[in-house]
This record gives structure tokens, C-alpha cells and sequence, in this order.
């Protein structure tokens, strides 16, 4: 099963300022528009798409502010194949027609696997 970087996810104390800050900079396209919570950035060519998401009060910026998202067409599946191997994912969780699990590397980062770009 493939499994490109598709998304990364970043946390910011201000979602506005941050999708701004990357569009300007980078090169990013974006509305700027909240939508499920997230403000969605598209690469200016073919690379990886950025999504701000509110960082919780908990979490500390520069330290734990981002998460690999990886593509997926059946996430329990590849949940499933992943148990197997011995990586362990949280539950899968369903929100607006896909799904995705959460689990850390081997020195706790977040990582993501998601069907939202299949959707």
C-alpha cells in the first residue's frame, strides 16, 4: 500500500495569522475560511498541503506543533496492516464523510494516517 505526505498539520494560537504567514511566504493558496475546524493551504506545485488547526491551550508551539498526515484510502485497513508490524494506532475516528487514527514515532511525534483526500 502507498502512502504518500499528503497533509502536514500545524497548530497555531492564531489560524488566521499563521495560514497568512505561510501564504505570503511560501507560496501556499488558501481562503482563509474555517471549515471543519481547519484552515486548508494548497501547495503552489505538486507538494504537501498544509492545514492550521487551533492549538490547544496544553500544547506547546516549537515543540509539538506538527503532525505528519499520511494518505490513506482505508484507514482501518491500514491500521490493521500497521497493528501487524507492531505500530500501535489510537482510535479511528470518522468526521465529514472520512476517517483517520493517530499514533506517535519513536520519539513521540504525531503522525496521522486519513482518507480525507479521498473523499
Amino acid at each position: 500500500m502507498q502512502t504518500p505526505l499528503g497533509t502536514v498539520i500545524l497548530y497555531a494560537r492564531d489560524m488566521k495569522k499563521s495560514a497568512d504567514f505561510y501564504a505570503r511566504h511560501f507560496g501556499f493558496t488558501t481562503t482563509g475560511e474555517v471549515s471543519e475546524g481547519l484552515i486548508e493551504l494548497r501547495a503552489p506545485a505538486s507538494g504537501a498541503g498544509i492545514l492550521i488547526h487551533q492549538a490547544a491551550k496544553s500544547v506547546k508551539l516549537g515543540q509539538a506543533g506538527v503532525k505528519l498526515v499520511f494518505h490513506v484510502k482505508d484507514v482501518a485497513a491500514f491500521v490493521a496492516e500497521a497493528a501487524a508490524r507492531g505500530l500501535k494506532f489510537g482510535a479511528i475516528h470518522e468526521a465529514n464523510g472520512y476517517s483517520f487514527a493517530n499514533a506517535k514515532d519513536p520519539d513521540g511525534n504525531s503522525v496521522s494516517v486519513s482518507s480525507r483526500a479521498y473523499r
